[in-house]
């Protein structure tokens, strides 16, 4: 499964983006939207990811947010581990109040740590209260690609991403390996992360590996 990762600005960029879509993610971070907004974009039918990456927002302003999003029906809500723990505790706690799935995200734009830092690290997302666990992590060589997708080898549901060039098999290989599902972008030139591919490349790319025989989740 595809997720589609969305960065449009405005509500009504947004809601043209993820038309046509099954599953994407909305980057509240890039949408600029109000509360009501928000909470109209996730009331709309689509399965949809609301995203609130920290830099150009308080924690405040990223709880109201995303708890807007939740309110409006978010199939899931994603908060990252490096957050602090209050503002990450309330998300989550909004969340389970209107069972919205959640998915801990942990970032390391430096490198791919090594496997025992990463065994530690999804520890720590489903100690954190993790329905999914997604690690990403940029890539540098081969064997930091076979740390990621290692990962994959759990009972529970983890992504596991490579950012930049060297991570892109990550991004495919993922949901034929048990992740539950894959990001890319819309089309060529709207990447929200480092190695992004647009959602039709990377569909066939998944079909040049092999068929998922897992299903949609």
């Amino acid at each position: 499964m595809i997720c589609v990762s969305i960065a449009e600005e405005g509500y009504d960029a947004c809601l043209r983006a993820i038309d046509g879509l099954e599953f994407a993610e909305v980057r509240l971070d890039a949408a600029l939207l109000s509360p009501v907004e928000t909470r109209a974009l996730f009331a709309c039918g689509k399965r949809l990811v609301a995203t609130f990456r920290p830099g150009n927002a308080t924690d405040a302003e990223r709880l109201e947010g995303l708890s807007a999003a939740i309110e409006g029906g978010a199939a899931y809500v994603d908060v990252e581990l490096e957050s602090a723990a209050d503002f990450r505790e309330a998300v989550i706690s909004k969340a389970r109040e209107k069972a919205c799935a959640v998915i801990v995200s942990y970032h390391n734009f430096e490198k791919t740590p090594s496997r025992k830092s990463l065994a530690g690290i999804v520890r720590r997302c489903f100690g954190a209260g993790a329905d999914v666990a997604k690690i990403a992590c940029t890539v540098r060589s081969p064997r930091d690609n076979a740390r990621l997708l290692g990962l994959l080898d759990s009972e529970r549901k983890i992504v596991a991403v490579g950012m930049g060039d060297a991570g892109i098999m990550t991004r495919a290989a993922g949901p034929l390996l048990g992740a539950p599902f894959t990001f890319a972008s819309l089309g060529p030139g709207t990447e929200t992360a480092p190695g992004q591919l647009d959602s039709e490349a990377l569909e066939g790319l998944m079909r040049i590996l092999g068929p998922d025989e897992r299903g949609a989740p």
